[in-house]
């Protein structure tokens, strides 16, 4: 059966197209990559964690709220969060204090088997420095130019944060050191400018205090999951006592979400809902409550180490002008929240710069096309003789 010449070029032009449309391109197949070789069941797509830990609690007989904050920087650090990432704000010093039978360090148990405070420590803001407003600052970025990094929040949109505030409290608000208040309003409204700064990917929102779980009631923003130790006209209660230091040492919820804690690993394949299931209002003495209305993912799928772990994964950007800034003949790339120096390709340098994956797709089906079409007239002129 004879071909005509058109029928014979519509072929080869379907073929083409057809070749390209199918071939992936680069983002396509970086993407693909992560998607099979990154954590198994993950649902989350941010690249980098963050922590925000305060105690908002000064003198000697509030010991407890420091060891909640200090057993949480523990946790954070245990499961993959480096310092770097870590906001410590600690309101008083129960290391120091002169009441302390054993100086420089902190304990959660009447045992003293573990010191959560120890040598390898970085508390950014301490004593009068933890104020309501350098915390809304912390959380919304604007600091003065002489704040210097390890004091910032240095987090984007595609940044997982925990923030964990622990202290006295009441209905819409936390004391912070018996002078100011935060209110529940203050807070909704740090997380709205976090937003629309683009300052996170989704928060975890945790508070140990009475009557909690109001303060996270007037969130408004998106991608936001909040948990409290207690209800409305409910008191946060705590665990255990120590006879040598004559303190609690510890508040109830925050030794249960840490005894939970403790099970898990970097690698745990545990869910927010496996934490929260393991609430149990007859140990912690209050009812802990817990607001996803705001949160786009199952809690099942959501891990605890997508907030309380670190994580290693690539930041696949197409935007070149906001993925790099020039340095010289470099560029800085980011590589899951860390800096890595890669070289840069000059974009006055046309033969290199679009040597691309695509191009080179492009250029082959040309090239193959070109011999078929070739052939293809060779063939036909051969017939019409």
């Amino acid at each position: 059966m004879l071909v005509s010449l058109p029928h014979l070029l519509l072929f080869l032009f379907s073929w083409t197209w057809g070749t390209l449309a199918a071939t992936p391109s680069h983002e396509e197949v970086v993407g693909n990559f992560f998607s099979k070789n990154g954590t198994p069941g993950s649902t989350s797509n941010h690249t980098n964690n963050w922590a925000v830990l305060v105690c908002s609690s000064r003198y000697w007989f509030n010991y407890r709220h420091m060891a909640n904050a200090l057993g949480m920087y523990r946790t954070v650090k245990r499961l993959g969060i480096p310092d770097s990432n870590i906001i410590l704000m600690l309101a008083d010093d129960a290391a120091c204090n002169a009441r302390n039978s054993f100086p420089g360090s902190v304990y959660a148990n009447p045992g003293r088997g573990l010191d959560l405070y120890g040598d390898n420590i970085e508390v950014d803001y301490r004593g009068y420095e933890v104020t309501v407003e350098n915390f809304i600052r912390v959380l919304t970025g604007r600091m003065e130019p002489s704040v210097p990094r390890s004091k910032r929040l240095l987090s984007d949109a595609h940044s997982n944060i925990f923030v964990y505030m622990t202290g006295h409290g009441g209905n819409e608000f936390l004391k912070f050191q018996d002078n100011e208040e935060i209110s529940a309003f203050d807070i909704a409204d740090a997380f709205e400018q976090m937003y629309q700064k683009k300052r996170y990917n989704e928060i975890l929102f945790m508070i140990d205090t009475c009557q909690a779980n109001t303060m996270y009631s007037k969130f408004y923003s998106p991608n936001i999951l909040a948990t409290g130790s207690a209800e409305i006209d409910q008191n946060s209660y705590s665990y255990e006592n120590d006879p040598d230091l004559g303190v609690s040492v510890i508040d109830r919820f925050t030794h249960y979400v840490l005894e939970y804690m403790e099970r898990i690993n970097k690698t745990s394949h545990e869910s927010m809902a496996d934490l929260f299931a393991y609430y149990d209002p007859a140990k912690i003495h209050s009812n802990p409550g817990v607001r996803s209305d705001l949160f786009h993912r199952p809690l099942s799928e959501v891990r605890i180490t997508d907030f309380l772990g670190g994580v290693a994964h690539a930041e696949v950007d197409t935007n070149t002008n906001a993925r790099t800034e020039m340095d010289g003949a470099w560029a800085w790339e980011r590589l899951g929240g860390a800096r890595v120096k890669a070289p840069r390709v000059p974009a006055e340098d046309p033969d290199v710069a679009k040597d691309t994956p695509k191009a080179r797709q492009w250029r082959d089906a040309r090239a193959w096309g070109g011999v078929l079409l070739v052939g293809a007239l060779v063939g036909w002129v051969g017939w019409r003789k």
